[in-house]
């Protein structure tokens, strides 16, 4: 199995930055296409970012598209999302997955625990 632990979540305000960080172990990190998801409160994990095993290719959802840069370290066994222009909307628990390269989080099989980002206006 693989383990993930998501990192770097915090309280901020509107238009501030914030980089999340997953890492993991478990199995050969540099195989696995790497995506970030959010849930908010009473609504369904939705997309956020793909990146795949090299790292050279990259996909977002269209809310987020300018703003947030997904970025991997292999080396490092590390996945980051920068967090740029934050809005209220943006707050949610921030998820890391492992293992495929989908917008869907039911084709994904290794989550981390999450970790909570919140934004005031």
């Amino acid at each position: 199995q693989v383990q993930l632990v998501e990192s770097g979540g915090g309280l901020v305000q509107a238009g501030d930055s914030l980089t999340l960080s997953c890492a993991a172990s478990g199995r050969t990190f540099s195989t696995y296409p790497m995506a970030w998801f959010r849930q908010a409160p009473g609504k369904a994990r939705e997309f956020v970012a793909t990146i795949s095993s090299s790292g050279g290719t990259k996909d977002y959802t269209q809310s987020v598209k300018g703003r947030f840069t997904i970025s991997r370290d292999n080396a490092k066994n590390t996945v980051s999302l920068q967090m740029n222009s934050l809005k209220p909307e943006d707050t949610a628990v921030y998820y890391c997955g492992a293992g495929v390269n989908s917008r869907y989080p039911t084709a994904y099989n290794y989550w981390g625990q999450g970790t909570q980002v919140t934004v005031s206006s």
